[in-house]
């Protein structure tokens, strides 16, 4: 009797576990996906619209989290993040807590993961958009802001629903960079992915299934959307 009950103890734990995983996993996403649209609509809107020799540098720049191994990107960022590197440095100069394995860390290496899948969705929806809509805002008087907000903002709606659901969905599958980045710390940087890894570790399929379920389910309802309200026809030119 005594081992049922310890048995349905550990069981209840485990479930609690993974409810505060999801719900963390979900927070984060959250706020990384606002901050991704915040970063790169003018990023995108530059690589749209710029003629600049530095164009393909820095499309390849934001590309890159598209072909590194994420343990290459969240090592590097860890540099970058540790008292030695840049940043850290500069935590340490304002006074503010140190970014690795706290959910400041995560949502800024999540920022850094997630942005091609942001960024390129909407630079290819402002490139679609052409020149003629904005020429003709121009012609009535609108200003380039006026002409931003009330014409290519509109017109590449697409771009915005593809890179806001893409970048959420990507910051909820990683793995790699939030592990490097956060570790391991329960209800503050065990993610989902974290949390499965630890089940299987621990030879836990049951609750392993149940997860890696949610988030497969999870991942296919993200795409049938996207598909759904977007197909790549209408993609391709917004």
């Amino acid at each position: 009797m005594e081992h049922v009950i310890n048995r349905a103890s550990l069981w209840n734990a485990g479930i609690s576990a993974d409810l505060a995983a999801v719900w963390l996993t979900l927070r984060l996403a959250s706020v990384v996906t606002l901050l991704l649209l915040l970063v790169a609509t003018p990023l995108a809107w530059w690589l749209a619209r710029t003629a600049s020799r530095c164009k393909p540098a820095i499309g390849a720049i934001v590309a890159l989290p598209i072909v590194l191994p994420p343990s290459v990107l969240g090592f590097y960022l860890l540099l970058g993040m540790g008292p030695a590197g840049p940043l850290g440095r500069l935590c340490a100069l304002l006074n503010l807590a140190p970014l690795p394995f706290t959910f400041n860390g995560l949502v800024l290496a999540s920022v850094v993961y997630s942005l091609p899948f942001t960024v390129q969705p909407l630079q290819n929806a402002f490139e679609a958009i052409g020149e003629r809509p904005l020429e003709a805002a121009a012609t009535l008087g609108a200003n380039a802001w006026d002409r931003f907000w009330s014409v290519a903002v509109p017109l590449a709606r697409p771009g915005f629903v593809s890179g806001a659901l893409l970048g959420f969905a990507h910051t909820v599958g990683e793995f790699g960079v939030v592990l490097m980045i956060g570790g391991n710390i329960p209800d503050r940087t065990r993610v989902v992915s974290v949390q499965l890894y630890d089940h299987v570790e621990a030879m836990e399929y049951t609750q392993a299934h149940w997860l890696a379920g949610g988030m497969l389910a999870f991942s296919f309802v993200v795409l049938f959307a996207l598909y759904t309200l977007y197909p790549p026809s209408i993609r391709g030119r917004c």
